[in-house]
């Protein structure tokens, strides 16, 4: 049995067989056939088994999540028959006398470049169709054996390098029982989303892919952040054992599912959850959630091959506002960029992506598709209380012309005759430190802040929160961190305004004391947070916790805020 230590990211134990995702080198070079027939064969041949795959992939996918979702494996199918891709393949491959997978390749090169050279978008949208086809015929022509998140039929343990955004978007919790990664923090994207999925996750192991192989017996303990590789049966019964001792701590913390969030000494704040989907509402309503602190909308963008309409946006919001039952939601734009990547838009490669064209800078520039969501969360303010958040904003003039553009739609959403809430805050998530500083002006033009400490602290810090080389400096209990976090909840309170958090801060044993002490109104954190947390606020004074937060705020170091936490929880 191998032992591996990597980092609990999420809470939880999980065991069940290994799937090892690893994405294959599709790559092609020029290639005599020594038998044109033959290659032909081998062409017909991948193509049959590409239509069987996609053919149980779109049934599973309509059963599952409906007709919408399984639309995009129609027309992979519709490509994968199309003579106008296959016959001049065929022809190539006769006529040149080269292997099946260099024909399909040349040929379909050929294609995607045309269609992304197209004026209609429609036509521009067709590039990523033919690239997944193509990859997937490739797949077994090159005898391949990848098989994609989405396709996932049983349960298993996804054991990966890392996992990126899209590959995330796809996993299907029913079946993703867990998962390890070789890299990653706390507050890396498949961490977070991992919380998000509620199962248990270790990142950060850095070489549990050489230790594991498809099929190996797997128990990733999310708690102590242990992976174990083909234990034996006395080990699997004692996290059997754990497994239950820890649902029965779930079920203690879900004894407070219907309580009010409140301190000791009576305080009363609020604890929101993140979520990435509409499914994701039943998990905060399940754990008590008294709201969404922060809908990621960019899921809505991902796992597609084009971008959502404004009728498919405007069901989503709806379908939160109308489940969340008046509880407040909290909505981000479409905060794309840094390690968020949208294929089929083709955004330019950038030295310092995190630091680049993202977030609300993508949005301003490109206001097709940023007006196509105002206008969908406009149309769904009416079905609850919808409060919209801007990602990203470093700037008043930036907070200004997004202003600007959703009262624009609005405007036009109201001449249309269409319905638009009058009570809809606007608020800004406070991520960049020169925002931070300048929140006492900000503060006169907003309704809310969000701190997003995520990327927060990697700002303040100057260091990368996905490279392990300086993760000693991804620090939230700094004082200089803390001091921001002040900063920004004094300035709101001057101008009768609230401040949450919705970064994994939030969420943490060690900080809730702390922002609970510097007055923190929102706690928004993943929602299998949300009962623990409840439970620890439940045992603190918040008079208490003022004094201990202004002591923290004198400290020198990260490790003497901590030393204090701990000193205090002691007593």
């Amino acid at each position: 049995m191998n032992n591996i230590k990597g980092i609990a990211a999420s809470a939880g134990i999980a065991i069940a067989k290994a799937f090892i995702l690893e994405h294959p080198d599709y790559s092609v070079s020029y290639q005599k056939a020594e038998d044109v027939n033959g290659e032909i064969v081998k062409l017909d041949a991948a193509l049959d088994k590409s239509r069987s795959e996609l053919e149980a992939i779109k049934e599973r996918t309509l059963r599952e999540l409906g007709e919408k979702k399984a639309e995009i494996f129609e027309s992979h199918l519709l490509i994968l028959d199309d003579p106008e891709l296959i016959s001049p393949v065929k022809d190539k491959i006769a006529a040149e006398s080269v292997t099946a997978e260099y024909a399909l390749n040349e040929t379909a090169g050929q294609f995607i470049e045309m269609f992304l050279n197209m004026k209609s978008a429609y036509l521009q949208e067709r590039a990523a169709d033919m690239r997944d086809v193509t990859k997937r015929i490739l797949k077994h022509l090159l005898g391949l054996t990848y098989v994609s998140p989405s396709e996932i039929s049983e349960e298993v343990i996804v054991v990966a390098e890392d996992l990126t955004p899209s590959d995330t978007a796809q996993l299907n919790r029913n079946f993703v029982k867990g998962f390890t990664t070789n890299i990653g923090g706390r507050t890396s994207h498949s961490a977070i989303m991992a919380r998000s999925l509620e199962i248990p996750a270790v990142v950060g192991t850095k070489n549990v892919l050489s230790h594991v192989k498809s099929g190996d017996l797997v128990i990733v303990d999310g708690l102590e952040g242990h992976v174990l590789i083909n234990p034996s049966e006395a080990t699997v019964s004692e996290y059997r054992g754990k497994q239950e001792a820890y649902a029965k701590q779930v079920e203690e913390w879900r004894k407070l599912r219907t309580e009010r969030t409140v301190s000791k000494d009576g305080v009363h704040v609020e604890l929101a959850a993140n979520i990435g989907t509409p499914n994701d509402v039943a998990g905060v309503l399940d754990n008590g959630g008294e709201g969404v602190g922060l809908y990621r909308t960019e899921f809505l963008y991902m796992g597609r091959d084009k971008l959502p309409s404004e009728e498919i946006q405007y069901n989503a919001y709806k379908t939160v506002l109308e489940k969340m039952e008046g509880k407040p939601v909290v909505v981000r734009t479409l905060d794309i960029g840094g390690d968020k990547e949208l294929p089929y838009m083709d955004l330019p490669k950038e030295m310092n992506p995190f630091l680049g064209f993202r977030a609300i800078r993508l949005c301003l520039e490109r206001q097709d598709i940023f007006r196509t969501q105002l206008r969908a969360l406009l149309r769904a303010s009416v079905h609850g209380d919808l409060r919209i958040m801007f990602p990203m904003i470093a700037t008043l003039g930036e907070f200004r012309q997004a202003k600007a553009l959703l009262e624009e739609e609005k405007a036009k959403l109201l001449s249309e005759g269409i319905a638009v809430s009058e009570h809809i805050q606007l608020g800004i998530m406070v991520e960049i430190p020169s925002t931070a500083v300048m929140a006492d002006q900000f503060a006169k033009e907003v309704d809310f802040f969000s701190i997003g400490t995520n990327d927060l602290i990697q700002y303040t810090m100057a260091a990368d929160r996905m490279n392990e080389q300086v993760s000693y400096l991804y620090q939230p209990y700094n004082p200089a961190i803390l001091r921001l976090v002040k900063m920004v909840i004094d300035a709101a309170h001057r101008e009768g305004r609230w401040a949450g958090m919705c970064g994994e801060m939030a969420g943490d044993a060690t900080a809730i004391p702390l922002l609970l002490g510097l007055g923190l109104d929102e706690f928004s954190m993943s929602a299998t947070s949300i009962l623990p947390a409840r439970s620890q606020i439940s045992r603190l004074s918040k008079a208490e916790m003022e004094d201990l937060a202004a002591k923290a705020l004198q400290m020198r170091t990260a490790e003497e805020v901590v030393e204090l936490v701990n000193q205090f929880a002691a007593n």
